[in-house]
């Protein structure tokens, strides 16, 4: 955690020694490990510093496929459901009809309708990274692909962190991984804002609720660094401490956060999800988590990940997707229209999907069980071949029938879109072996 006040051997400022070198924890992960130690890593791994983005939208709990993308009019009741499909903009393409104005974006959107590859087990591990949280376990688990992605391509702009986790913490508290590290270690965790750091994040008391004030930060932090210079720290400090301060210092990460900067009008059309019905130990639906998202790629976050409702319907089930899904469609096509409009569509990926499909088969309770067998996907922008359905499941919506696409196939087309050939780059382990990012190719039909 970072704190700037307090302790022993105080500055001139009120700063303590002690507190300003330990500048740059944050909420880099677990450790102590500090932002300049993580800059050094960066240096020394020589990153690029392209900027191709991707907003990750996990649906924990595990969506519905019969009820979404792919409506199963020829089965019988007991396994059709209470939804009807509509046309899209894409001749020959249906979804569901709780998702207007996605059919009317239908060309700028791919759904894959076959996902295979899910195990039953409530995580994002699978969705994040494409693994599981016992692959190379004795090693830290694999990274996710944020974390990679900071490996691989570091910061675009160092007062940002390139791999930030908007998840806020969850009863059922896989729900709300926003992607681990692995054995990349802390220094390759996400951003957390709602974490401790941000939360005791202090400049001579000035809390974060009055950071808004940009004039009195500003002179705090002229003092601060009047105050280093004249006790001749800053002299003493490296490139790379003197980039985390820079991170400190900077507004950008705040604005980003800040919606307030944001024309009203955008905000409403996002929404705000609310009010949060079905939520129980998952995810509250925040329909300005996407908004954010697109503040915080704007800013320079390369990756960023959250996770919107809570889709483990094994009750209600019909209720819960006219819900989600009614709130999804709006702020999920107003994300759309936002990066279209901006010229980002084609540089960020969108991708939106849960850990594994529903029973085919409707239960006592209106509601659908796990069903690991087959899952689904939608994806938009980032440079792909949009305007598709690939793949289909049979009649009854078991198993996959045409096209299956293994939950690695979406992550190594994420890598790709990013700017990352999985069939070249490795990361090394800490027994100094080169691991390969994925074991499957990106999507063919997409790039």
């Amino acid at each position: 955690m970072l704190n700037l006040l307090g302790g022993s051997d105080r500055l001139c400022s009120g700063l303590s020694r002690r507190s300003f070198l330990s500048i740059g924890s944050l909420c880099f992960g677990m450790g102590g490990f500090t932002l300049s130690d993580l800059l050094r890593a960066e240096d020394a791994a020589g990153k690029r510093n392209s900027h191709k983005g991707l907003i990750n939208i996990f649906l924990g709990g595990g969506p519905p496929h019969q009820d979404m993308w792919e409506i199963k009019t020829d089965a019988p009741a007991e396994i059709r459901g209470e939804f009807s499909p509509i046309a899209t903009n894409v001749p020959g393409i249906q979804i569901c009809e709780v998702f207007p104005q996605l059919a009317q974006r239908m060309d700028k959107a791919v759904v894959i309708r076959s996902v295979v590859g899910c195990k039953d087990r409530h995580e994002s591990n699978q969705c994040m990274s494409g693994w599981f949280p016992d692959d190379l376990k004795a090693l830290g688990g694999r990274p996710s692909i944020g974390s990679a992605v900071a490996k691989l391509h570091g910061t675009v702009d160092p007062a940002v962190p390139p791999f930030v986790g908007l998840a806020a913490r969850t009863s059922h508290v896989p729900w709300s991984h926003s992607g681990d590290a692995g054995f990349l270690g802390a220094a390759y965790s996400p951003f957390k804002p709602d974490g401790p750091g941000m939360e005791n994040m202090k400049l001579h008391n000035i809390s974060l609720d009055r950071l808004r004030d940009r004039r009195r930060l500003l002179t705090s932090l002229d003092t601060m660094r009047r105050d280093i210079d004249t006790s001749g720290i800053m002299a003493g400090m490296d490139a790379f401490e003197q980039r985390a301060l820079d991170v400190l210092t900077s507004s950008k990460l705040l604005d980003a956060l800040d919606l307030s900067k944001e024309d009203p009008k955008i905000v409403e059309r996002y929404g705000d999800g609310k009010p949060y019905k079905y939520q129980y130990d998952g995810a509250p639906t925040c329909n300005d988590h996407l908004l954010i998202a697109r503040r915080l790629i704007e800013a320079g976050v390369r990756v960023v990940s959250l996770s919107y409702g809570r889709w483990d319907s094994h009750g209600q089930n019909f209720d819960l997707v006219r819900d989600h899904g009614t709130k999804l469609d709006q702020c999920l096509s107003a994300l759309i229209d936002d990066l279209s409009v901006r010229g980002m569509l084609d540089d960020v990926t969108i991708v939106v999907w849960g850990e594994f499909g529903r029973t085919p088969k409707i239960n006592n309770g209106a509601g659908r069980d796990h069903w690991a067998q087959v899952s689904c996907a939608y994806l938009a922008g980032g440079g792909m071949r949009t305007g598709q359905a690939i793949g289909a499941t049979n009649r009854l919506g078991e198993y996959a029938k045409e096209r299956p696409v293994h939950m690695q196939e979406i992550i190594a087309t994420l890598y790709h879109n990013l700017g990352i050939n999985v069939a070249a780059s490795t990361i090394v382990d800490p027994t100094g072996r080169p691991q390969f990012l994925v074991d499957h190719e990106p999507i063919r039909e997409l790039i």
